[in-house]
């Protein structure tokens, strides 16, 4: 197999504005700022809404765990991360 040549290697630095251009090519900097940039419009259109959190289930969960009569199961914890697992995974 051939070897992957990536290029030589540029120093880490801060980023020159001067060479900085924006999606219409036109080049932006400290010596040419972009005056005519679009304004971002927000869109209520994929936001989910509030997250719907029962507080009295957490504060009696965090109570038990506090108290150390929370059952923690450690087949029942690992069957679920691998069910999670399983969910994520890109069906072929």
């Amino acid at each position: 197999m051939p070897p992957i040549e990536l290029g030589p290697a540029r120093p880490v630095g801060a980023v020159d504005m001067r060479q900085v251009r924006n999606a219409a090519g036109r080049q932006q900097g400290a010596d040419r700022p972009d005056t005519a940039a679009p304004a971002v419009t927000i869109s209520d259109a994929r936001d989910p809404g509030p997250v719907p959190i029962d507080a009295e289930r957490v504060a009696l969960i965090r109570k038990a765990v506090e108290s150390g009569t929370y059952p923690i199961v450690p087949a029942k914890v690992a069957d679920e991360i691998i069910a999670a697992g399983l969910l994520l995974r890109k069906q072929k």
